[in-house]
């Protein structure tokens, strides 16, 4: 139990500041020509010191799965082998735009290009990152399937795991404006990314309209992972609910408590989600899906991970925490 709950932990935490770094890119991709530059540059103050730092929650929950499920890490590196490369090749084109359009020591045509790759890749990465998520739990990945088109291919390209990749880009745009909103000193600034808040917000509900609809085609029982049970509809109001409460913080600029609402809301719509299947992790097509009790490592192998979390929390969370306070009073250049 130790060892799943850090690995939710590390999805939770992944989809808030992974997401919010590549919400920059969505943000900046969205701006105007004209707002464009000042954008950029807003956005490069906030994340840049910390960009890095991000992946960590990632290769963490990917670490988890090698050693503690070898079964499920698998089933979702074989059968979800194309967007699982298409999601990291987007992380490193990324980074390396990111890297050489900020320090690199020549300022040439070459700038336009970089740009241009930080953010198709800023939306490509968090797109399949949201049909990994998708393809996992529609029940599409089929263990029996005949030819490579069905196993390799159809198992995430389909209309859910797309609108949940389509979400995903979103609601990562909706985090990267919260939370930048207390990163500017310049009152023009704010306003600009508070309206982006609001719009990302009404996208959001939006694109998990069309999640919906998709799962309603595809006959994917969705209604009833979210409104089967009393946890999930209880995260589900508090999380609609808490849209009134953001929104009435944006206009008074709360910027600490609108970035721990916006969080809080991920955070409840990730147990609505999971709580009704739980502990099944991946579900199978016409066969049991696989589940982090049933389908878990070696009971040795189990509680050394665990303990190496343990102690790796007591190393790392502190310095981590220390990163993000030390540019947290940086004066605006």
């Amino acid at each position: 139990y130790v060892v799943m709950a850090y690995l939710w932990a590390s999805v939770l935490l992944y989809v808030l500041m992974g997401g919010a770094d590549f919400g920059a890119g969505v943000l900046e991709f969205l701006s105007t020509s004209k707002s464009k530059d000042r954008t950029r540059k807003v956005m490069y103050r906030a994340i840049g010191p910390i960009w890095e730092a991000n992946h960590m929650w990632l290769i963490i929950a990917i670490v988890i799965l090698f050693v503690g499920f070898p079964v499920i890490y698998t089933t979702m590196s074989v059968y979800l082998h194309i967007p699982l490369t298409i999601m990291l090749l987007g992380i490193i084109a990324r980074g390396t735009a990111f890297t050489f359009r900020n320090y690199d020591a020549v300022k040439d045509k070459m700038q336009v290009v970089y740009s241009k790759t930080f953010m198709y890749s800023s939306i490509i990465t968090p797109l399949f990152l949201g049909i990994i998520a998708g393809s996992a739990v529609s029940g599409r990945i089929d263990p029996n399937a005949a030819n490579f088109l069905d196993a390799y291919v159809f198992s995430w390209l389909a209309p859910f795991p797309v609108a949940v990749g389509i979400f995903t880009v979103i609601i990562c745009g909706f985090l990267a404006a919260i939370f930048i909103i207390g990163e500017t000193k310049s009152e023009e600034d704010k306003k600009r990314f508070v309206a982006k808040s609001k719009h990302m917000s009404i996208a959001a509900l939006g694109a998990a309209a069309l999640v919906f609809i998709a799962a309603r085609v595809e006959a994917i029982p969705l209604e009833h992972w979210l409104f089967g049970n009393s946890i999930s509809i209880i995260c589900v109001v508090l999380a609609i609910g808490s849209l009134i409460w953001m929104w009435a913080s944006l206009f008074t600029r709360q910027t600490k408590l609108i970035r721990v609402i916006a969080g809080a809301q991920v955070a409840l719509l990730l147990v609505a989600i999971t709580y009704e299947h739980y502990p099944v992790l991946i579900n199978l097509k016409n066969t049991e899906g696989l589940s982090l009790l049933a389908q878990q490592g070696a009971e040795k192998t189990i509680r050394a991970l665990g303990i190496a979390l343990l102690a790796g929390s007591v190393l790392i969370l502190p310095s981590l925490f220390y990163l993000l306070y030390s540019f947290s009073n940086r004066t605006e250049d």
